[in-house]
Order: structure tokens, then sequence, then C-alpha cells
């Protein structure tokens, strides 16, 4: 029993000397691309936009844009900006479109990033942040917010 108390001692003492550093990418290291999606989200008001980079722990895509709208218009008004913008500004694509109908959980996949824009109670259930939650956060610029 004496030597249970000791080890959770111990154990108390070296988590509180832990030093935790959060690895952050630059928005200004993002493709053109994907600047301008994450401003079309904030231009028509997704809320809580996060940005993942997952160049080192996933093959699939390099980043994940996640936001949200409060209904199924906005969601569906915000994809619509994305995918017009990219196409004017930079010639730039959707390979697929997942989820508009609906608009509960839109996905736009570019192939180097994905585009996630949930209705906030679909956001939640999913959970995506913590799905990913190894991978690095972008840090978005205050505008942005």
């Amino acid at each position: 029993m004496e030597e249970e108390t000791k080890e959770k001692s111990l154990q108390r003492e070296n988590a509180e000397s832990l030093l935790v550093v959060e690895a952050v990418t630059p928005f200004a290291e993002l493709d053109d691309e994907v600047k301008l999606a994450i401003s079309c989200a904030s231009e028509k008001k997704a809320f809580d936009i996060v940005a993942i980079d997952l160049r080192e722990i996933a093959s699939f895509t390099e980043f994940f844009i996640i936001a949200s709208g409060t209904n199924m218009r906005q969601v569906q008004a915000i994809s619509d900006e994305i995918t017009e913008k990219l196409k004017e500004q930079l010639n730039s694509r959707v390979i697929r479109i997942e989820g508009y109908q609906t608009g509960e959980w839109i996905l736009l996949d570019y192939g180097d990033f994905i585009v996630h824009i949930f209705e906030q109670k679909a956001r939640e259930f999913y959970d995506l942040e913590r799905l990913w939650r190894d991978a690095k956060k972008v840090q978005l610029p205050e505008e942005i917010f």
C-alpha cells in the first residue's frame, strides 16, 4: 500500500513539471487556395473556423478547414462562396462535394485540402477536432474571428 502512494505522488510531481507546447502552422505558410477558402468562409459569417495541418500525420490530404453555420441555408451559402471564389480567382475546382442537399455537413474536397462546413449540432456530434487532435493547428489571423 505504501508503494502505491509513493508512485502516485511521483506521477503528480512529474506532471506538474511538464511543459506542453502546441505545434502551430503560421497562416502565411498556407497555399493561396487554403487562405482564400478560409477568407470566404469568414466573409459568409461562418463561425468557429479552424484549420488543421495534417501533412505530418495523413497522406490523403494536407489540410482540413472546419467551419460552422447556423442553419442549412448558411452552410450552403458558405459552400457556394468557397467554390465560386476559388474557381473565379484561382481557377481551382472542387473534386467532390458531399452533403450539399441536406446542408448538415458539407464536404468540399480539393485534393490538397478538404473543407468541412457543419451546422452546429452536427459539428458537436462528429467532433473532427478531437479525432485529429494530434495534428498541428493553423494560426488564423485575428480578422478571421
